[in-house]
Parts: C-alpha cells; structure tokens; sequence
C-alpha cells in the first residue's frame, strides 16, 4: 500500500513537466505547420535576404522599414525585390513601372492588402457580406453618396460652429496666452467634423459620446501588430483589445439604432441611411471605422502639422494670414462683425476656391506626412508583370509600394526634405511633378472633397483667431520643428512633442 502510495505520487509529481513538454511541442508543431512558406515562383523579383529570419521573415520590414524597404530596391537591378513576412509572400515594387502597375492594375486589390499588412480593422465574420454587393464596391458608392455638395452645404453652419466653439474651450481652459497641442485638440475637431459626416448626428454632438467613441476608435487604431501578421491565429493582447474595442462601438451604434427606432427620432446622417436602407449594424460599423481610418489617421494629424509647418517658415505663415485676412475684410459687411463671424457667412464654393495657398500648404505637409508604404495584394489568380520589368508578382502574394519614391525623390521633388509649398505653382510648360497625397490610378482618394474643406474651414478659423508661434511643452520657443521621422507606417504624432503659443489677435 505504502510503495503503492509512493509510486502515484511520484506519477502525479511529474505530469506538470509531462504536461508542460507536451505544450510546449504541440505549440512548436502549430507553429512550424502554419509557418511552411510556399516558395517563390520563376520571375519573381530578387529575393532581398537581409535579416531574414526562419518562421519569422523579414522582421525589419516592421522595425525598420524606410531602410529595410530603400536597400531592398537598391539590391535588385530592377528596382523590385521579394521577402517574406512570417509566411507571406510580399513583393515590393518601385520606379515608374512599379507604380504604374501598383496603382493601375485591376489584379491587385487595397482592401486585401491593407487587411492584412496594415491589419487594424476589427475581425468581420467571413458571412457577414455573402450574397451582396462586393464591400469595396458598396463602400465607394456610399462613401460617394454621404460626401456630396449638398451634404457638406447642409452642415456647413456646424462645421463652423463646432471648430469655433472647440476652440473658444481651449482657450477657456488653457487661457489667453496660452499653450495648446495642435495633434490634440485640432485631432478632436478632425474628429467630431467626420464623425458628423460619415457617422451618427448623436456621436458629433455629445461630448462624452464623442470622447468614449474616440478612444475606442484610437485602441482599434493602435492594435497593428506584427506578431499577429506573422502567426494571424494567435491572439495577441492587442487583437484582444481591437476585438473589444470593436465590440464596444458596435454596442454604442446599436444603442443609437434602437433609440432611433424606439422613439421614432430621424436625424439627416450617414447613420439615418443605414437604418432606411435596413443595412446590418455589423456592415454599418465596418463602413464607419473605414471612413474615419481614411479620414482620422491622415487629416487628424495633417492639419496639425501645418501649423506647427507655417510656425516655424514665418514667410508662408504671413502669406496665408494675410490670405485669411484678405478673405475677411472682402466680406465684412459691418464693423462690428468678428472674424469669425465673417468666416461664418462664407459658402463652400467659397472655402473651396478662397484660400489656394492654405490648398497649397496642406499639400506640401501631406507630401510630409504620407511615409511608409501603401499595400495591395495579388488576387487574379496568376502572376501580374511588374511593367516592361521582366519581374512577376506571383499569384496571392502582397505587394509594397514606398511614398518615399516619388514624394521625396529629387528627380521630382528637389531638395525633398524642405518644406517649400511654391513648389506647386503653375509654371508654363512644365508639368506638376507625381503626386500621391490624394489617391491615384484606381483609388482616387474619394474623400477629398470633405478633407480639403475641413482644412480649409480649420487652418482659416485657426489664423483668424490666433497669433501663435512654435514652442516646446514648457512654452521654450522653437526655431525649427524636428525632423519628421520617416521610418513610420503611417502619420502619427510627433515623437517630440511640440506645442504652439497663442495669443488671440484682434480684427
């Protein structure tokens, strides 16, 4: 009984190694099963070997990726190279042909690229859209039809007011002078104005709602990943917190959808249209999130980083402050009347057409701001000529085109790392050189329309109501910006934080 006893425990004493060897094999063998490789085919670009590891590929291509990406060209005589990324096969492509056939071919599409590469975007289930119209068809033709004229003529008034009452609060909680961060509070207008456009009337108009649903918009924003790129069925602490924050925002939109409906309330928005249209919530909030990743991400930081620009190039700041100014005294109809309120009365063909030079600035930050590499993947089937190249994107592979190769190439744009917006004036017989920041070939950037005019209604009000000048968070004047760093996936927020110092001017 006793050697009977002994022997069990024994048995017992060991089965936690037992137990934990068994894991830790039957992990490795899930991971070495879904971690097998295809190879490349015959004509695939060069294969770019730097630090490419087993399972993991090219890790470089995520911690280092503007020299991880501009080495790649620079080993292949074509200009085009191959890598892996965990198991997936990527191609990238560069020069006129590459771009030609990244932004032009009907074979490689956006969405599947990014969804996978970019991966931020909440989990969809794979039935949500069987039998319906393809979701990047729907897309663009509700995205088109929410961003007419005569939508943004309807909510011209609220633009207006919610960036003028925006920032009357900023300057009643910070004072006059007072120190304000424009990736913050400008962010926050960018926000509630496309939120009002692309979303719920209700999101737009309560602070608090506004303020939860933000957050969770940014925690989905922020969840890319490349641990779940690189073993997508493992689920990592961050894709817990997107599916969360996914699941949250689809509670907060069903809420307003019942009210609505429980109370018979109508309100004139994309949200409205879902409900008459009877689309499910689940595609509701895709599209909203896709909307606001297009819009959010780019305009939210772009129209910061203008004014911290023209804060430190003092000749443009004057000329788009005597632009502004030059628009208001045209107006003005009585003395008494302030800036703002000059501002107010103008019409959308007005903010299109009254201010070229903000146009301008705003496209020079977005040559800036747009760094790393756009995503398509290849779902013809076959392999697609990379041009007159010779080179082969093979079927189902992704592919990886760098801004950086046109926007800061000096072939086009000379000295690339100034900040110079003349360098979009018309010059008789010379053609404007390629330019990305607003969609091309296939994928024009369909809300452009809408991110031109909040720029226009934002950087306007912003000059009118404020002298202001570039400091650090302590209020220590700056004479330049730091470099932007290019090494990034996407516009995100200085890495040193900046502030400017207003002070509010009077008419």
């Amino acid at each position: 009984m006793d050697a009977l006893t002994m022997e069990s425990i024994t048995r017992f004493q060991n089965w936690p190694a037992a137990i934990s060897i068994l894991v830790l094999t039957s992990f490795a063998v899930l991971v070495i099963h879904h971690a097998r490789r295809p190879s490349f085919s015959k004509g695939a670009p060069r294969f770019f070997d730097a630090g490419n590891w087993p399972i993991i590929g090219a890790l470089r291509f995520w911690t280092d990726r503007l020299n991880f990406v501009n080495q790649g060209i620079h080993s292949s005589p074509s200009g085009n190279f191959s890598f892996y990324f965990g198991k997936n096969q990527i191609v990238g492509v560069s020069g006129p042909e590459g771009r030609k056939t990244f932004f032009e071919s009907k074979d490689l599409r956006l969405a599947e690229g990014y969804e996978v590469l970019f991966a931020t975007q909440p989990a969809i289930p794979d039935d949500a859209y069987k039998g319906e119209m393809a979701f990047d068809k729907w897309f663009q033709r509700t995205i088109i039809g929410q961003t007419r004229k005569e939508t943004f003529a309807r909510n011209l008034p609220l633009f207006i007011n919610d960036t003028r009452e925006s920032l009357e609060r900023m300057v009643a909680r910070a004072g006059n002078p007072g120190l304000m961060d424009p990736f913050d509070d400008l962010y926050k207008i960018i926000y509630q104005l496309t939120v009002r456009i692309v979303g719920a009337t209700e999101i737009a108009n309560d602070p608090k709602l506004r303020a939860k649903t933000l957050g969770l918009f940014e925690t989905i924003a922020g969840a890319s990943s490349p641990t779940r790129i690189i073993f997508p069925w493992l689920p990592t602490p961050a894709y817990i917190r997107k599916n969360l924050a996914g699941a949250r925002l689809y509670y907060e939109l069903n809420k307003l959808v019942e009210d609505r409906k429980k109370t018979g309330r109508r309100e004139n928005d994309t949200l409205q249209y879902f409900i008459d249209t009877d689309e499910p919530i689940i595609r509701s909030l895709t599209f909203i999130l896709g909307a606001l990743f297009a819009g959010q991400l780019n305009s939210g930081i772009t129209v910061g980083g203008v004014l911290i620009s023209l804060a430190w190039h003092p000749e443009w700041y004057k000329k788009v402050q005597e632009e502004v100014d030059g628009v208001i005294a045209k107006h003005r109809k009585t003395p008494d009347q302030s800036a703002i309120d000059i501002l107010s009365t103008l019409s959308i063909d007005e903010y299109t057409d009254a201010f070229p030079l903000i146009d301008l600035c705003f496209r020079e930050e977005i040559r800036f701001q747009m760094v790393g590499t756009a995503f398509r993947k290849n779902v013809s089937g076959r392999g697609v000529p990379v041009g007159n190249a010779g080179d082969i994107i093979p079927k189902d592979a992704y592919v990886i085109y760098p801004m950086d190769d046109v926007h800061f190439n000096p072939e086009y744009y000379p000295h690339p790392e100034e900040w110079d917006p003349s360098r979009y004036f018309p010059v008789e017989g010379k053609d404007q050189p390629p330019y990305l920041g607003w969609g091309t070939g296939r994928h024009p950037c369909l809300g452009m329309k809408f991110a031109k005019l909040e720029m226009s209604i934002i950087g306007a009000l912003f000059v009118a109501m404020f002298d202001y000048s570039l400091t650090d968070v302590k209020g220590n004047p700056l004479a330049a910006a730091p470099p932007k760093d290019r090494s990034g996936h996407s516009s995100e927020r200085p890495k040193t934080p900046l502030r400017l110092k207003y002070t509010l001017r009077k008419h």
